[in-house]
């Protein structure tokens, strides 16, 4: 792929972004034309690790920064090429990965092309498979394989925020709580005993489970408890012996997943339970100076992250970390996805004013 044109503005490169396909596990052409785009450039060391591409300055400041965002988007459904709705300054973009995450990545490249003394060292880094199993996360194998790449003092994931600042992000953990029965044929049900109903007092305690809202470092987090899925039977004819509930908790940064274990385990004591999935959440790191700056750069309060992002992979290794992108998530993964162009210059403004102020 030929390099990007980083110099036609964010809402173009936004276009050209979107426009190149880029699901998951089909980012290879995007990322060879970022790859090519910051080779071009000359202020970095650009590196690539599968389609992962990490691009780092070497100024030898006193910090360094770290701006992350993935490359891959959910499935196109006749939402491309993107549409363009009124002007440069005032309209708004409508395709897939206007939102989640082509805008945050076009401020990503602006910065690339337009930095030229930053106060703080940067690292930039582009990644593949967010949209996928964890297991495929482009940064979770990055990390894993080398994380003197992207090590940090503080780290921004431009994810979508509808262009607000969110601190680290809740905890998320699902389990399987298996409730037993007996089978037996359903015309004869008083032998058996039937899971399905069994289940009542685990779905009356999740109805009426009330989470917790909770203060850290300043942001109160509210936590979730829910079913998100039931299975059971294995006929039309047959008392089920077994019915499976799936519960998903958001669990607030104050708790690590071995302490969230617990409170399910408490919770659903009496029933045989299963981890299926789980990710820690990141505490949101306000206390660092440089997140500090960015704070004072954006001129706005700093609001709790309640879903779980990538954040949470900075903060595992030390790394503070800190959400903020254009576009209404909201609106991410829908048909209908847009994101307005103010964001867009107005994430790259902030950002370009944090990293390289004026004077």
């Amino acid at each position: 792929m030929p390099p990007l044109d980083v110099d036609a503005g964010v809402v173009d490169l936004t276009t050209q972004l979107c426009n190149i396909r880029s699901v998951s596990g089909e980012e290879g052409p995007l990322a060879d034309a970022v790859e090519q785009t910051l080779r071009h450039l000359g202020l970095f060391r650009v590196l690539r690790f599968g389609n992962t591409v990490v691009a780092r300055t070497h100024l030898r400041r006193q910090q360094r920064v770290v701006l992350a965002g993935h490359l891959d988007t959910v499935p196109v459904a006749a939402n491309l090429p993107v549409r363009v709705e009124g002007d440069d300054r005032t309209g708004a973009l409508h395709g897939r990965g206007t939102v989640d995450m082509k805008g945050g990545v076009a401020v990503m490249l602006r910065l690339a092309a337009t930095l030229r003394q930053p106060r703080h060292d940067v690292t930039l880094v582009f990644y593949d498979c967010e949209e996928v199993e964890a297991t495929r996360n482009g940064l979770g194998l990055l990390v894993a394989a080398h994380p003197e790449w992207v090590i940090g003092d503080v780290a921004v994931l431009l994810e979508p925020t509808d262009g607000r600042l969110e601190g680290g992000c809740n905890g998320t953990m699902r389990v399987e709580v298996s409730v037993p029965g007996t089978a037996a044929h359903s015309a004869r049900a008083w032998r058996g005993v039937n899971a399905i109903h069994e289940a009542a007092p685990v779905l009356a305690m999740l109805a009426q489970y009330r989470p917790r809202e909770v203060d850290v470092d300043g942001l109160v987090y509210r936590e979730g408890l829910n079913a998100v899925g039931i299975s059971g039977g294995i006929a039309g004819n047959v008392i089920p012996d077994r019915c499976v509930v799936t519960v998903n908790y958001r669990f607030a940064p104050d708790k690590d997943e071995a302490a969230a274990l617990a409170h399910l385990r408490h919770l659903f004591a009496g029933y045989a339970m299963e981890v299926t999935d789980t990710s820690p959440g990141a505490r949101p790191g306000l206390h660092h100076r440089a997140v500090q700056e960015l704070v004072a750069a954006a001129a706005e309060p700093v609001g709790p992250k309640y879903g779980w992002t990538d954040v949470a992979r900075f903060t595992a290794l030390g790394v503070p970390a800190i959400n903020y992108g254009p576009g209404n998530p909201e609106l991410a993964h829908r048909d209908d996805e847009w994101v307005p162009v103010d964001q867009l210059h107005r994430c790259e403004s902030v950002l370009a004013h944090w990293l390289e102020p004026a004077g």
